[in-house]
């Protein structure tokens, strides 16, 4: 990737540069690419060559089905995913995910049966594929989850979840996809009853993984942002600040590898502090922490960043002003962009002294949101986020060897 041009942070530059959710620049393409060259969809494929589709499109024209009619969709979900568990032609496999997303229908009858006999033969085909060899096994469940993502069923999110601690990081990536579906949360709405039950459930089991040691990775991490952010319920706010804990700990720790999805995290929280008129005490604190902690981290790892780590930093510290601070203290804001631009250092930190102060005075930021940091080892009020410690030192033994 080229080095960071300090001239080129227009909106259109900033905006391609920090779009957390556009995965192709990410670890992700090592991850997940080259899984996807095999599995998804080819161009101009449009239904599987072994299965028998006859009965089934008829069916899909009727308006008003008999049981027979039933039985053929029973029947059609039970071969297309037999199918999926045993072909070994993983190279056309994806065309018979496309037959069986291409036949549903929103016909109620039809939607119903489809649903029930989908997640009988998924469920079923998973447990049997816990038995095949560990490659087969890999591609046979990634496949049902790919298939899941994209049939977007309340019904089946119980199998992903399932899946959710497996120990391949490309299945609980795709079993994260599965239930922060925005398809899925779609057909949720409203949230309430039996579908708040289940979103809950959802929420509950991705705080389970944001706690877990180790976290996980920054492509999972952006998708749970994503559905937190678009969750209407007070959970989702829960995520946001795990997800944010999690975050603060890394830079804490130096260990921050991909800055770049802290934008995403960075303006979910400010939108939940502008979005309500009695925001939760808890998320201002988590903005004002990272955020300085994303500042001080682009100071103090000017000799020891690479090239690629100082761009998603410049990107997100211009991005963030723009979108966050600019409307937290309602005023256009500028100044973190110039000393970007200039490469200014000095400028940056006289900047993060005016917005966060420091331990004897309080910042402008903080004053306007009233942020409580809580206390310091000797119960003091802190009116200030903590200081990033210095960078670790290079391992020279390690250097040598």
């Amino acid at each position: 990737m080229r080095r960071l041009a300090l001239r080129s942070f227009s909106e259109e530059g900033m905006v391609r540069r920090a779009g957390i959710f556009r995965l192709s620049t990410m670890k992700i393409k090592r991850v997940i690419f080259v899984i996807l060259i095999a599995f998804l969809i080819p161009a101009g494929i449009l239904r599987s060559q072994s299965i028998d589709t006859y009965e089934i499109e008829k069916v899909l024209k009727k308006e008003v089905l008999d049981s027979k009619d039933l039985q053929i969709i029973d029947n059609f979900l039970a071969q297309a995913t037999q199918e999926l568990l045993k072909t070994r032609d993983f190279t056309s496999i994806a065309r018979t995910r496309t037959t069986i997303l291409s036949n549903q229908s929103t016909q109620a009858q039809y939607a119903k049966q489809f649903s029930q006999s989908a997640y009988k033969y998924i469920s079923s085909n998973l447990k049997q594929a816990e038995a095949l060899p560990q490659e087969r096994r890999f591609k046979v469940v990634l496949n049902f989850l790919i298939l899941i993502d994209g049939l977007k069923d309340p019904r089946l999110a119980d199998l992903a979840i399932a899946k959710l601690k497996d120990d391949n990081k490309a299945i609980r990536y795709w079993a994260v996809r599965c239930i922060t579906n925005p398809g899925l949360i779609d057909k949720l709405n409203p949230i309430e009853g039996a579908n708040l039950r289940l979103v809950q459930r959802i929420v509950g089991q991705l705080k389970q993984l944001i706690d877990s040691n180790p976290p996980p990775s920054d492509e999972i991490l952006a998708l749970i942002t994503k559905f937190a952010t678009e969750l209407s319920i007070p959970e989702g706010e829960d995520l946001l600040i795990k997800i944010a804990d999690v975050r603060i700990k890394q830079y804490a720790d130096w260990n921050v590898m991909y800055e770049l999805l802290d934008s995403a995290v960075l303006k979910s929280l400010a939108n939940k502090i502008n979005s309500t008129e009695s925001a939760r005490p808890e998320i201002a604190p988590r903005f004002a922490q990272l955020y300085a902690y994303v500042i001080q981290r682009y100071i103090k790892g000017q000799n020891l960043l690479s090239d690629n780590n100082k761009q998603y930093l410049a990107s997100v510290l211009v991005e963030t002003e723009d979108k966050c601070i600019s409307k937290l203290l309602d005023r256009t804001q500028s100044n973190i962009k110039r000393a970007v631009e200039q490469n200014n250092i000095l400028m940056l930190q006289q900047e993060y002294d005016r917005l966060f102060g420091s331990q004897t005075k309080a910042g402008e930021l903080t004053l306007k949101l009233n942020i409580d940091y809580g206390t310091d080892a000797s119960g003091r009020k802190r009116i200030a986020p903590l200081p990033l410690s210095d960078p670790p030192k290079p391992n020279k033994s390690a250097e040598g060897g």
